[in-house]
């Protein structure tokens, strides 16, 4: 769970990196619709990682640090500060308005009470990666690099992937839409795993 200051502190970080590092025309725009939207205080899971108020900037942050991590190790890929930034922090925008808050009946302590949960509410049905790629492209130009990348970082659970080659030739063509993928696997099993944080 993360406080109120928290929420608050993450996402003026995230700005603070857009600014900092994307000099498209749109940003601006790009980051009004954000801020209108729930982006910054909504999951990034309805129970799986980030389950929380803020966890979808918590995690696109965590993915941002570590794609940027891996792209400065991985000479073979070369990628712009202004790409890392676009695309770790904005894979995921796909989720802003995507969740709803919905009440159940939970028994705690062996007495029913009402308490809230996420669940979701897909008001613009488009996709995931595909759909980040629309929307971000409403407000400003993405390059092909980074469109393959943020459409196919879901990697091989997108169940696209499930018929074709689409994704291995995405992945073989544009070697940064690998990292971008791994960087969101590593971020989801490995930095916002609850359990091995808990050891």
């Amino acid at each position: 769970m993360l406080t109120n200051e928290q929420i608050e502190q993450n996402k003026q970080e995230f700005i603070d990196i857009l600014n900092k590092n994307v000099k498209r025309e749109g940003l601006k725009e790009l980051i009004a619709y954000l801020v209108k939207t729930d982006f910054f205080t909504a999951p990034a899971s309805t129970k799986f990682h980030c389950d929380y108020a803020g966890g979808l900037c918590e995690h696109s942050l965590s993915v941002y640090r570590r794609l940027k991590a891996m792209v400065a190790a991985e000479e073979k890929v070369d990628a712009s500060d202004e790409s890392v930034a676009i695309c770790g922090l904005l894979h995921d925008i796909c989720k802003a308005n995507y969740y709803k808050v919905q009440m159940r009946n939970t028994k705690v302590n062996g007495v029913w009470v009402e308490q809230p949960f996420y669940s979701v509410e897909d008001t613009l049905p488009f996709g995931h990666g595909e759909k980040s790629v629309y929307i971000i492209n409403g407000y400003m130009r993405l390059t092909r690099e980074e469109a393959m990348a943020i459409n196919w970082h879901m990697g091989f659970t997108d169940a696209r992937a499930q018929n074709g080659f689409a994704l291995s030739e995405a992945f073989r063509r544009f070697p940064f839409a690998s990292l971008l993928h791994a960087a969101d696997f590593l971020s989801t099993y490995v930095d916002e795993n609850s359990e091995l944080q808990n050891k």
